[in-house]
């Protein structure tokens, strides 16, 4: 794993848990739609299910949340060990921007701003935290 990599595991995990958080509310609109009777005057198969429609979206949130508990607890731990292996990094310029990129999630164009450097001097020091940046041995992926 390269160094990119391993600092932008927080960053993709973050998304992660977004798209589910997206997922619930999805689900949680679902569960309170109010569904269709059937009108159609046709006799129910004796089979039909008795469960209120509603019921399998809410145990599919139940589900969901718990995934998203544990992936924000893996979140959490993923940035603190990113942020100590930052503050490794001797260089107080390197270690800014790869605190302002890799654990505030910051874009380019805003890294630069914060700093009042140009994107072309942004990108350089990236380039040399990412070379002086030692990346410890986990089975973080």
């Amino acid at each position: 794993m390269t160094a990119k990599q391993y600092l932008r595991q927080a960053y993709r995990l973050n998304d992660l848990i977004q798209s589910d958080l997206e997922e619930i509310e999805q689900l949680k609109a679902l569960s309170t739609s109010i569904s269709s009777p059937n009108l159609s005057g046709m006799p129910h198969s004796a089979s039909r299910p008795t469960e209120a429609p509603f019921a399998k979206c809410i145990a599919k949130i139940i589900d969901l949340e718990a995934i998203i508990n544990v992936e924000i607890d893996r979140f959490v731990d993923l940035k603190k060990e990113v942020r100590e292996t930052i503050n490794t990094v001797q260089s107080p310029n390197e270690r800014l921007v790869l605190k302002l990129r890799y654990i505030e999630f910051l874009k380019w164009e805003v890294v630069a701003s914060k700093m009042d450097l140009s994107l072309k001097q942004v990108h350089r020091i990236h380039s040399d935290a990412l070379k002086n940046i030692k990346i410890p041995y986990s089975d973080t992926n």
